[in-house]
């Protein structure tokens, strides 16, 4: 049997018309919808489907929104009969795969990114923020770039083997940049809010942490493989902890890929919008490591993956 992952995207995937299709065509698809709107008080399938744009990327409604996408399509399949052997997510993507594997419920997880988004907005307009996306260093190089520089400024995602995010304090992102620039890194200043996965949000750490305890943690029916260690944890405790922990440290997003090819993963599924994670698998995976890969996002994807898989 072919060992199945799925992974679900965050903050970056987002598309207006995200969802759409599904929302017209499955009525149990338009609950999640209508169960987003009473948790969030957000009009989560005006806010996919009509945009505008620059709304939906404000954090504080984006995370919500592709969560509502993520746990559409996830409907679909589990109703389908498709349920993964393990799942990942990167970064608010993990709480679709908590949910993908039975630690958290539905209403939960949207219950959970939508003060999520609410806490890390509120520290974003306390503390300037900025965040780069730097190409052809490794994590070694960026780490020791990050390491001399003065200020508040660290690794956010180790998003393939040199392909890296930073962020902090805007001077100092700026000042690692034309570090790697001058080491021939191409370094991308990104339109964000605020400065994620840094020590600038560390106060919401505490405060999410109360929110974390008033939901119920169930043990995984199946691993997840967690940001902040690229491990799997069976421990609910411990999954609250982590998750925790979570909002300000790195996304070790290259080193799960790792420990899923390492788990003989075959069938990588990015369910939810966009392409960014199949396509962070495809830079990642060894050209001769043999896989499938497919991306549940729309009707047609999501059509031709259940051909395939029938």
């Amino acid at each position: 049997m072919k060992k199945t992952a799925f992974l679900f995207p965050g903050q970056g995937s987002q598309t207006v018309g995200m969802g759409k299709d599904i929302y017209e065509k499955y009525d149990f698809v338009q609950d999640i919808f209508d169960r987003g709107r009473e948790v969030t008080g957000i009009d989560l399938a005006r806010l996919c489907f009509e945009g505008p744009m620059a709304e939906l990327t404000e954090t504080v409604n984006l995370q919500p929104a592709v969560t509502a996408v993520n746990l559409a399509f996830l409907s679909i399949l589990t109703r389908e009969g498709i349920l993964p052997d393990i799942s990942a997510g990167h970064s608010l993507g993990e709480y679709s795969a908590l949910c993908a594997a039975g630690v958290i419920s539905e209403t939960d997880t949207l219950k959970l990114v939508h003060h999520r988004g609410e806490l890390m907005h509120r520290e974003a307009l306390k503390h300037q923020g900025a965040m780069a996306a730097l190409i052809g260093l490794p994590i070694e190089a960026v780490r020791e770039l990050v390491d001399h520089t003065e200020g508040v400024v660290s690794v956010a995602n180790h998003n393939a083997e040199k392909q890296i995010v930073i962020t902090g304090a805007p001077e100092p992102v700026k000042a690692v940049s034309e570090a790697a620039a001058a080491q021939k890194a191409k370094a991308i200043p990104l339109k964000v809010s605020g400065a994620w996965h840094s020590s600038l949000i560390q106060g919401a750490e505490a405060e999410f942490e109360g929110i974390l305890q008033s939901v119920s943690f169930s043990p995984p029916a199946g691993p997840v493989v967690h940001n902040v260690t690229a491990d799997a944890e069976q421990d609910p405790k411990s999954i609250r902890a982590l998750m925790a922990r979570q909002l300000c440290s790195p996304v070790r997003w290259y080193d799960s890929v790792l420990r899923l090819t390492a788990e003989k993963v075959t069938v990588f599924v990015e369910v939810g919008p966009g392409k960014v994670l199949t396509g962070l698998v495809k830079k990642i995976v060894d050209r001769d490591y043999p896989c499938e890969i497919y991306n549940v996002n729309d009707l047609p994807g999501l059509e031709a993956f259940l051909k395939a898989v029938r």
